[in-house]
């Protein structure tokens, strides 16, 4: 999807790249993202949905601390992840989540490859769907509304671009910031 002259997996890529030692991207479509010249990986399990994604994600990620963001969120913080990753790593969780009033967003998070691959695959190899239905798994941190909203004040990084209404809407605000 094009966005302000480049594609929006790009936007993404180009806020959050700077932070990563390694970039993957993971989809059931690899044509599609052959341009960016970067390790496509088909999910693991397929047809889990977003739990199945998450899931390919860690699995495929070769670092000990990935970070797993969606790649249609214009808006994706990286000083927000970077927090994410500190906290992390200086209180020993295994997962460091975002929440807010409709709910968490694992696909803007931190999470630590070693302990929530396992936790991520016991919850699907028991036929649960839900993305957060590992969390009890695992030493998972939600941040609150309130501690993300410094580094994400107009509260726009978990937005994801769904529509063409919502891509103008995402170009315009992007324009003006």
């Amino acid at each position: 999807m094009p966005f302000l002259g480049q594609t929006l997996i790009e936007r993404v890529l180009g806020r959050v790249s700077q932070l990563a030692q390694e970039v993957l991207v993971t989809t059931n479509k690899p044509e599609s993202y052959a341009f960016l010249r970067l390790p496509l990986v088909a999910d693991v399990i397929p047809g889990r949905g977003a739990l199945g994604g998450l899931y390919t994600a860690l699995s495929a990620a070769g670092k000990p601390l990935v970070a797993v963001v969606a790649c249609d969120m214009p808006f994706v913080s990286a000083e927000l992840l970077r927090f994410e990753r500190d906290l992390l790593e200086r209180e020993g969780y295994d997962a460091v989540i975002p929440r807010t009033e409709g709910g968490t967003e694992p696909f803007h998070a931190v999470y630590r490859r070693e302990t929530c691959v396992p936790a991520v695959e016991a919850v699907i190899l028991a036929d649960k769907w839900r993305v957060d239905a590992w969390y009890a798994k695992a030493n998972v941190r939600l941040l609150s509304p309130e501690e993300t909203r410094s580094y994400d004040p107009r509260g726009l990084a978990f937005w994801n671009v769904n529509t063409l209404e919502e891509l103008v809407e995402a170009e315009q605000i992007a324009r003006e910031t």
